[in-house]
């Protein structure tokens, strides 16, 4: 089962992926690193642009998505 990491805000997309079959976890530092995959909502930006990269999955930003379109955009990355 893939392990996809969700920032706590975008509870709809967490709601539809689960019922897609993937296991869901919160968006934390020590989550992070063993996920195929995060999804974030792209508000908690650093203020000076910078980001570190936490993971080496993919990762998805949700903002301006439905819950539906970014389970297209994992399950597209997951199977390329």
């Amino acid at each position: 089962m893939q392990k996809i990491a969700v920032e706590d805000s975008l509870t709809n997309v967490q709601q539809a992926l689960r019922e897609k079959g993937y296991d869901v976890v919160e968006l934390s530092g020590e989550n992070v690193q063993n996920c195929d995959c995060c999804v974030v909502s792209g508000l908690d930006t650093d203020v000076m642009g910078m980001q570190d990269a936490l993971t080496k999955g993919s990762v998805i930003e949700a903002t301006g998505l439905s819950a539906d379109e970014v389970v297209k955009r994992i399950e597209n990355k997951m199977n390329h």
